[in-house]
């Protein structure tokens, strides 16, 4: 799996997150569970993460 596209995380990503006013990108849980609290941004888990978003 990739890592966390957040800066100067190294956490493997688990969701990708789809964000109306910026680029789509992969993130670990720890990111997308605080990213996906803001309007209009929708997590999709990544495959072989499900375990890790709960």
């Amino acid at each position: 799996m990739a890592e966390c596209s957040e800066s100067g995380c190294d956490r493997e990503a688990a969701v990708r997150l789809y964000i109306p006013w910026a680029e789509d990108r992969e993130v670990c849980t720890a990111h997308g569970r605080a990213l996906v609290q803001q309007d209009g941004v929708v997590a999709e888990v990544l495959e072989g993460a499900e375990v890790d978003w709960r």
